[in-house]
């Protein structure tokens, strides 16, 4: 693995504070780093996105024990590709419970990675972990959705073996872990759609229902209408999925008839989640 900074505690000894973790509105988002995703290959990649490899924990000896805590913090990952020009960022958030990660961070490594930085800090919503992470092969950020919904769902099932606990506030705790959630998400409600305008690109914001393979479905349906996809920042926030992408036309923001198009059919897809290839 390559040299790990770990920013972990201040002179006092304790956790410092957090600075810019909250993602910004829309309007005042900080300044993306241009590039492209790397576009899917359609004929091999189905719609409904079987789960892509996923490392298991290596051990559950170090499984936490919340059960005597009444209140269970809603799970948090997001992926960030907007902040490092050089390296994509993940941040892990369950209230306080999280430890070093060590086995995630072990897990990543099994996926081609690199972690090149991590740090811990603190704020009212609880502790957050973030890593800096390149692919191995390469020292890049990753570009690829595929490996990026790999990274997401890694994180998500490690999360579960260690604090079984999260298995209930989230979706993917019906697939990986050992409690489904207890109250189900309406698609149709839980759907958002918004476009906004920049100069030179637009501001493509998803919210919906999470499920395995979720990124990959938009990249996949936003790249099918010949649309780029520059890059982004994908939120699994319990039950919901937030995905914000930078995208654009031609080099140019998307025109009025284009983006009802790419509303249209992602409306289409998300609130039909168990549709199969053949019925297309």
């Amino acid at each position: 693995m390559a040299e790990m900074a770990v920013t972990v505690a201040a002179a006092n000894g304790t956790l410092r504070t957090c600075s810019g973790v909250s993602p910004t509105a829309p309007g005042g988002r900080r300044a993306a780093v241009l590039g492209r995703w790397r576009p899917l290959a359609p004929a091999n990649l189905r719609l409904s996105s079987p789960a892509v490899r996923v490392p298991r924990a290596t051990s559950a000896a170090a499984v936490e024990d919340w059960s005597n805590t009444d209140i269970v913090p809603i799970p948090k990952v997001i992926i960030d590709q907007d902040s490092d020009p050089d390296a994509t960022i993940v941040e892990i958030t369950l209230g306080d419970r999280l430890g070093e990660l060590l086995d995630t961070m072990n897990a990543l490594k099994n996926l081609g990675l690199n972690v090149v930085k991590a740090s811990v800090c603190l704020d009212s919503t609880g502790k957050h972990n973030k890593f800096s992470i390149t692919k191995a092969s390469t020292g890049r950020k990753i570009d690829d959705p595929e490996l990026l919904e790999a990274i997401r769902l890694t994180i998500i099932n490690n999360m579960i073996v260690y604090h079984p606990e999260s298995s209930s506030q989230l979706a993917m705790g019906a697939t990986f872990g050992p409690e489904a959630p207890t109250e189900e998400v309406d698609v149709d409600i839980a759907t958002h759609i918004d476009i906004y305008d920049g100069p030179e690109r637009s501001l493509l914001v998803v919210e919906t229902a999470d499920r395995p393979g979720l990124l990959v479905d938009l990249v996949k349906i936003i790249s099918d209408i010949n649309i780029n996809v520059q890059s982004g920042e994908f939120d699994t926030e319990g039950l919901l999925a937030k995905a914000k992408f930078h995208v654009s036309y031609r080099g140019k923001p998307l025109m009025e008839a284009l983006k009802q198009v790419l509303s249209n059919s992602l409306r289409y897809f998300l609130r039909r989640p168990t549709t199969e290839d053949a019925s297309f």
